[in-house]
């Protein structure tokens, strides 16, 4: 598809980002795909209508995301639990704003997705790192680490992301109930995004923080949305699960105070659309990644095998060990935008460990696939 006159941050923003415009862009966690035909189609019936004043959600709106979640993920939620927030990220900054005081410390697990450091050191919280350990290809959780850092009583909150992006680790449940007693036994509330929950690979499942015990439930605020799902992003509409009354009520109190609580006229119709209509398309779309991974898989290992691939288990990101090239983290990206020719996330974006990595994304047609394979064989030689 061309994105050209898409207005896409992913194309239109190559030399803002990168000082060129002639890279292939494989950064930005959005899709190169349209969006399903049922979501098009709603999207177009609500444009017809032709009056784009307040919205109201219907039941139906909530419902939808429910039955996403117990069909899914076997995961029974309610729908008084859930509440609108224009995208994850604000969620992330509304929560801390809502439930944490500045000076407090929130933990994180690096190498992780960066917005998560902007949202704690913006709004005047102090990060608190309990770094993931990488043994033979894998990333697993540190818990001694972990068990040393909740010690500190000015720590309030762990920001999770399950699935893990940029390693792609889905936790087991296993893991996850260590997490969650840790944290349970020590008072931090676990804020759990799980945006890309439903982008697995075969075989694997993923487990909703929350849906393993009522007290990890009321222990938990889990951030969703469709935008990775089903190339939604633009649309800015997520849905936050919050089982905790006493946390439910502070959080809408805080969304009420800033007026944010009704969704954009588009946002609303495609969310149910795309959970109601969206299953087949997604299906074909995980089949599709199957095979784009296993392109590059092979092409890194045939013909640059100074990289290494960390086998994702879930999201459309792939994190490349790129430390056999031998480059710091400045020449690294130098490597990639003026010798590759690739606009890639650079690893040290994402906190510690993340040095000499790089994060690729394979949400797009297999030409790039193939293209980016190409334009890294020519610049490594």
């Amino acid at each position: 598809m061309d994105r050209s006159k898409n207005y896409s941050s992913k194309w239109d923003e190559l030399g803002k980002m990168y000082g060129r415009d002639d890279l292939l862009p494989l950064w930005v966690a959005d899709m190169d795909f349209m969006s399903p035909k049922p979501v098009i189609e709603a999207i177009e019936a609500r444009a017809k209508q032709g009056i784009y004043g307040y919205t109201s959600k219907p039941e139906s709106y909530f419902e939808s995301v429910a039955r996403w979640m117990k069909k899914r993920h076997d995961w029974d939620v309610k729908t008084d639990w859930m509440i609108f927030s224009p995208g994850v990220v604000p969620a992330l900054s509304f929560i801390v704003n809502a439930l944490t005081h500045p000076g407090d410390k929130i933990l994180v697990q690096s190498p992780v997705y960066y917005p998560f450091f902007k949202v704690i050191e913006n709004n005047g919280r102090r990060v608190v790192n309990n770094p993931l350990l990488f043994n033979d290809g894998r990333y697993t959780m540190d818990f001694d680490d972990l068990e040393e850092k909740v010690k500190d009583p000015q720590v309030k909150l762990l920001f999770l992301c399950s699935p893990h992006n940029p390693v792609g680790r889905v936790w087991t449940e296993e893991e996850l109930k260590k997490l969650g007693r840790i944290c349970i036994d020590n008072n931090i509330l676990i804020i759990s995004d799980e945006i890309h929950q439903d982008i697995l690979y075969p075989g694997v499942k993923h487990t909703p923080f929350a849906s393993i015990s009522e007290e990890f439930a009321l222990n938990s605020i889990t951030c969703t949305a469709p935008s990775k799902t089903f190339n939604l992003a633009g649309l800015q509409t997520s849905s936050i699960v919050i089982p905790n009354k006493i946390y439910y009520d502070v959080y809408k109190n805080f969304m009420t105070r800033i007026h944010l609580l009704r969704n954009n006229a588009f946002g609303l119709v495609a969310l149910e659309a795309a959970y109601t209509y969206g299953e087949e398309w997604l299906d074909q779309f995980l089949e599709y990644l199957d095979g784009n991974l296993k392109t590059l898989s092979e092409g890194i290992e045939k013909d640059i095998p100074q990289i290494k691939i960390i086998k994702p288990e879930g999201t459309y990101l792939v994190w490349m060990n790129c430390r056999e090239l031998g480059f710091d983290s400045k020449h690294l990206s130098d490597f990639m935008i003026n010798k590759a020719r690739l606009a890639l996330d650079d690893g040290y974006w994402f906190g510690t460990g993340g040095e000499g990595f790089q994060r690729i994304n394979l949400a797009c047609p297999r030409a790039y696939v193939n293209e980016a394979l190409t334009r890294l064989k020519k610049a490594v030689g």
